[in-house]
């Protein structure tokens, strides 16, 4: 590893998000723990996925992360400068180089534009450029996104999914961000677009110079393309490491749930190793000691009383009072008919 890949490019403490709950009259009762003391650093470089259930809060710390959602508390800090309490104009400048891809393409694309128009526009709002260069510019990163240049003269509703979501990162990099924010970047993708996406990222992080956070639910792709991963569950983050070292041996008991679930070619049936039960506690009542309890084949009577400090295991850190000393239960064997 190089030393500017060992350059630390973001770091997040403590951050907290509380979504208030209103009673009678408007008045508060309650909040929901959309996040709850989430703590990471991120690399030059690198590409750290984030794992976890749907409702985990993966895309509430993305969208905190870039500032449309507001913290509650805790402090994220971009190459070394806090971007909370800063004037808009200041924490607009620095996350200029922090930019957030959408799950949905189209999102960030408004269909009465054309493509280039579309493009144009950040180089309108943060660049003093003429238009000519602005449009020089279009076109080169369209075909830095593998698409022609005569796109930019389409409407969204004129190309593909897979089309759009090219357009979407060619708008992100006209600003030459430093960190990328994929939101479930190979959703609803055939298998063949997903590779080529897939392919289209790596092209990018090296041509030029990015870093990603990749948000996903599929961990073959994780597996895949990210260096580290950060298993998130009710707004915490229960588990970070190696890929390599997540994936072969997890040491919190719901890493190991997430990964008795991926189907293999010949292997046990999904629904006879998929040993957790039940439902994610409620974010806005979260039980004392661990949160993971009610569904953990682990628990003992600590985990009820204590919240678990994050444990280091090797290069690992687990959120379990016994990381390291747990294993997932043997799987069923399937009889021979």
């Amino acid at each position: 590893m190089t030393q500017r890949q060992t350059e630390q490019v973001l770091e997040v403490k403590d951050l907290t998000v509380r979504f208030p709950i209103r009673g009678v009259f408007g008045r508060q009762d309650g909040a929901i723990k959309a996040l709850d003391g989430v703590t990471f650093e991120l690399h030059h470089g690198e590409i750290l996925g984030l794992v976890g259930e749907s409702g985990c809060g993966k895309s509430t710390l993305g969208k905190t992360l870039m500032g449309i959602q507001k913290p509650t508390a805790g402090s994220i800090q971009l190459d070394g400068k806090e971007i909370a309490g800063r004037t808009p104009k200041e924490a607009r400048a620095l996350r200029r180089r922090l930019q957030y891809a959408y799950q949905d393409p189209g999102a960030s694309l408004d269909p009465r534009w054309k493509i280039g128009r579309s493009l144009e526009e950040p180089l309108i709002i943060h660049a003093n450029l003429p238009r000519e260069e602005r449009l020089q510019k279009v076109t080169e990163i369209l075909q830095a996104v593998g698409l022609p240049a005569g796109h930019a003269d389409l409407f969204p509703h004129e190309i593909s999914g897979g089309q759009q979501r090219r357009v979407g990162l060619a708008r992100i990099l006209m600003l030459n961000p430093e960190v990328v924010i994929l939101d479930e970047p190979t959703a609803g993708l055939d298998v063949s677009v997903q590779a080529t996406v897939l392919r289209l990222f790596a092209d990018l992080r090296e041509t030029f110079d990015l870093t990603y956070i990749f948000i996903s639910h599929d961990l073959s792709v994780v597996r895949l393309m990210c260096h580290r991963v950060a298993v998130m569950y009710l707004g915490r983050i229960v588990e970070i490491g190696p890929v390599d070292e997540i994936m072969n041996a997890p040491k919190h008991p719901y890493t190991q749930s997430l990964l008795a679930a991926i189907p293999k070619v010949n292997g046990i049936r999904v629904t006879e190793n998929f040993w957790l039960e039940g439902e994610p506690a409620d974010a806005a009542h979260l039980p004392k000691g661990c949160r993971f309890q009610g569904r953990c084949p682990h628990v003992q009577p600590l985990c009820r009383e204590q919240d678990p400090p994050d444990r280091t295991v090797g290069a690992q850190s687990a959120a379990c009072h016994f990381a390291g000393e747990i294993y997932p239960p043997v799987p069923k064997q399937r009889e021979n008919a």
